[in-house]
C-alpha cells in the first residue's frame, strides 16, 4: 500500500500532540511551569519545544534543508519566551502539528530515503518524518513524571 508509513506517522503525531497536551493539561496551573530540582524543565518548557519543532520539521520535510537563517541561540529565546504561557504553546501547537502531518503526507514513498545533512549528521526523510512522534511522546513522558514528582 503505497504511503503506508507516512498515514502512519500523520495518524500518530496527531495523537501524539492530543495525549501531550492532555498530559499537560492533568497538571494543576502552577505545577506546569514547575522545573524539578530547579534544574529541569517545566512542562510548558517542554510543550513548547514540541510546538516549535513540529513547524521546523515540516519546513525542513519541505525544503529538504536544515534552516540556515535561525541560530540555536534564537531557538532557545523564542521557546523560553512562549514557555511563559500554556496558552500560547498549546495554541502553536495546535497550529504547528497539522503542518508537520501535512508535510508527511506529502513524501512520496521513493523520497524516504532521500538524506538530508542535519548540524549532527545525515538524516533520511522518513527518520525525521518520525521525529514530531518521537519527540511529543518522549515529552508527553516527562510531563506525566513531573506529575509523579509532584505526587509524592
Amino acid at each position: 500500500m503505497p504511503k503506508e508509513i507516512q498515514n502512519f506517522l500523520a495518524e500518530a503525531t496527531e495523537k501524539a500532540k492530543a495525549n501531550l497536551i492532555k498530559a499537560v493539561e492533568s497538571l494543576p496551573d502552577d505545577r506546569r511551569y514547575w522545573s524539578p530540582l530547579d534544574k529541569g524543565r517545566s512542562a510548558v518548557d517542554q510543550a513548547a519545544e514540541c510546538a516549535m519543532l513540529n513547524g521546523s520539521t515540516a519546513d525542513i520535510i519541505a525544503s529538504r534543508a536544515w534552516p540556515t537563517d535561525y541560530s540555536m541561540e534564537q531557538f532557545f529565546q523564542d521557546k523560553s519566551a512562549l514557555a511563559t504561557s500554556w496558552e500560547k504553546t498549546k495554541a502553536l501547537l495546535e497550529e504547528t502539528t497539522p503542518k508537520a502531518m501535512a508535510a508527511i503526507l506529502s513524501v512520496a514513498d521513493e523520497d524516504l530515503k532521500v538524506s538530508v545533512d542535519m548540524p549532527w549528521g545525515a538524516m533520511t526523510l522518513s527518520e525525521i518524518m518520525a521525529y514530531p512522534l518521537w519527540n511529543m511522546s518522549y515529552h508527553e513522558g516527562q510531563t506525566y513524571y513531573i506529575q509523579f514528582l509532584g505526587d509524592e
